[in-house]
């Protein structure tokens, strides 16, 4: 398996593209680290991965809260004495015309898509520097790369997901940590394309876990530094 005994805390664990991160994963012998929101959702997850003979734990927390985040981070090295990948996924999505859009709608999809993936990433980098080793998914999207009408706040967490990881990489790699962004076009979740005309074409979650399995299990002295995701024939 690509991924034995690597300890990974994966952010918005719950549903959709974070849970079938944790899955494959765990498929792949990770021990696991889940965090989200939803106690039944995380918790279903929790027992199906024990389940399977995974060795996992949950950690109910809002991204958004710094305390919420540093306690995932330090929880995850407590239980299981270090943390070697660090998936940045937890995040949403309001879309409409700027002119419509509230401030604290604005304020609170860069608290969720930037800001705790900032301390995440601020709070795992401290023990992965210490062991000379880690890697580091960012779940960004092809927003970050693509003007997108009604979407320009969303586009802009994005946009700042993808500029924050090539920094972030440029620091860190001296430590042999991986950084890796992720960006993938229109994905079957719950997180609002379940009305598409093509929902049997576009990305499903498992599509994004599999790259997050590649781009985290590649050999140590190589980095995939960012991996743009579309579906192969999206209008059939």
């Amino acid at each position: 398996m690509k991924l034995t005994d690597k300890v990974a805390l994966v952010t918005g664990a719950s549903r959709g593209i974070g849970r079938a991160i944790a899955l494959h994963f765990a498929a792949e012998g990770a021990r696991l680290a889940i965090s989200g929101r939803d106690p039944d959702r995380l918790g279903e997850l929790r027992d199906e991965l024990r389940t399977r003979g995974n060795e996992v734990i949950s950690i109910l927390g809002d991204i958004s809260s710094e305390p919420d985040v540093v306690k995932l981070v330090q929880s995850t090295a407590e239980a299981f004495g270090r943390i070697d990948i660090l998936v940045n996924n937890a995040g949403f999505g309001i879309f409409k015309p700027v002119v419509e859009m509230k401030t604290e709608e604005f304020d609170s999809l860069f608290s969720v898509n930037m800001r705790g993936a900032f301390i995440a990433t601020r709070e795992a980098l401290r023990h992965m520097i210490a062991q000379n080793d880690g890697v580091i998914v960012n779940i960004a999207s092809l927003a970050g790369k693509n003007a997108i009408e009604n979407g320009a706040a969303y586009a802009a967490t994005k946009w700042a997901m993808i500029g924050f990881a090539k920094s972030v990489m440029l620091e860190v790699r001296k430590h042999n940590i991986r950084v890796v962004t992720i960006c993938p076009g229109s994905v079957d979740t719950e997180f609002g394309f379940s009305n598409r005309s093509n929902r049997d074409r576009i990305l499903k979650p498992k599509d994004v876990a599999e790259a997050a399995v590649l781009a985290a299990s590649l050999p140590a002295t190589a980095m995939m530094s960012e991996i743009d995701l579309r579906p192969t024939n999206p209008k059939g």
